[in-house]
């Protein structure tokens, strides 16, 4: 790879107007550090609590910074941004709550704390959370529960009722825990396992009351900084047909599916929460196409960082239930939202 190219992996991604020099070469270190973990889930963690010592949190005054990062670091490797999104909205998720890091179990071993969040349900699974004396217990199966076995911490969603949900902070390295890796077969993301933990008694703390977590003014701006996530990962394939073009002589064809690619990724900023996840999820899926109709089958097969990018994109993306929130985002518009074309950008 010449080093036009390779400069080319390392550039920012902007959401709006580029920012600074200072920003710009902020995330071009960034930039670097990711292309360089490959899969390695300890870089991954590192890059993850490295970027949670500096960044702000959402809504803290620079979150479009914030969600530039994210989307500089998917573009990069997915791997690295899938540890750093969980990492970095554990945090945010514990300043809404006014709750420090430090205070929590785990933090007397002196351990570099890793977080992520499981709050995934699915069907036969349950997590329910007791209050005793000794304080909150969790037992069940909790589903969808990304790297349990590498990170030091989870915030995790329980049931205390049959009808309510409360998060808790829990110490995965406490007793009472089985991560049950060997169930995730994904050929996307394969070093970050996501699957079920099985909890037996296990000490938790509790974070506010029953549904603060869904309830809370920023759930919905975490949802678009996991939709700055997939578009970063579309812009790195994006810029892989670029690549293309640029290294042979591109037909109309090349030229068109370049152009339409370009065209999609610029629509991807100007709309809140639910908008803004299902515009970006449906222009990743027309990167990802178009992509392949352009350069073809030999990326997918001979070039190992193309070909995993598209893989890891394809499984991150569907975090986005499709129709289903579509669907949803029809009910919120019938249920006094704003009118079609309405409401003001989050950018």
């Amino acid at each position: 790879m010449n080093q036009r190219n390779f400069d080319s992996e390392s550039a920012p991604v902007w959401l709006g107007a580029p920012g600074d020099r200072e920003s710009s070469e902020q995330l071009r270190v960034v930039a670097d550090e990711a292309l360089l973990v490959t899969g390695d889930t300890g870089r991954a963690l590192r890059l993850a609590t490295h970027l949670g010592s500096r960044l702000p949190a959402i809504g803290e005054g620079n979150t479009r910074h914030l969600f530039e990062m994210l989307a500089t670091v998917s573009a990069a490797d997915l791997s690295a941004a899938r540890v750093t999104d969980g990492h970095l909205a554990a945090l945010s998720v514990l300043g809404q709550a006014s709750v420090e890091p430090a205070q929590l179990p785990g933090g007397e071993t002196g351990r570099t704390r890793s977080w992520g969040v499981f709050a995934a349900e699915a069907r036969g699974t349950r997590l329910d959370a007791t209050e005793s004396e000794q304080g909150w217990r969790l037992d069940g199966l909790k589903p969808w529960c990304s790297l349990a076995g590498s990170l030091s911490n989870a915030l995790v969603t329980a049931h205390t009722s049959s009808d309510a949900l409360r998060l808790f902070a829990v110490d995965l390295a406490a007793p009472g825990i089985t991560v049950l890796e060997d169930t995730w077969v994904g050929r996307g993301l394969p070093s970050i396992t996501s699957g079920p933990v099985d909890f037996r008694g296990v000490p938790a703390v509790a974070i506010r009351e029953d549904d603060w977590y869904f309830n809370r003014p920023g759930y919905a701006w975490g949802g678009i900084g996991v939709a700055a996530c997939w578009f970063g990962g579309a812009v790195g394939i994006a810029r892989r047909v670029f690549r293309g073009a640029q290294d042979w002589p591109a037909d109309q064809i090349a030229l068109a599916h370049l152009g339409a690619i370009d065209v999609t990724l610029s629509a991807g900023g100007g709309v809140l929460a639910a908008r803004v996840r299902g515009l970006v999820a449906r222009s990743v899926e027309e990167v990802i196409a178009r992509a392949g109709h352009a350069l073809g089958p030999w990326p997918l097969a001979f070039e190992a960082r193309h070909s995993q990018r598209v893989a890891d994109l394809e499984l991150y993306v569907r975090q986005h239930h499709a129709e289903r929130d579509e669907a949803a985002l029809g009910a919120l518009l019938l249920d006094g939202g704003p009118v079609p074309g309405g409401g003001p950008s989050p950018w």
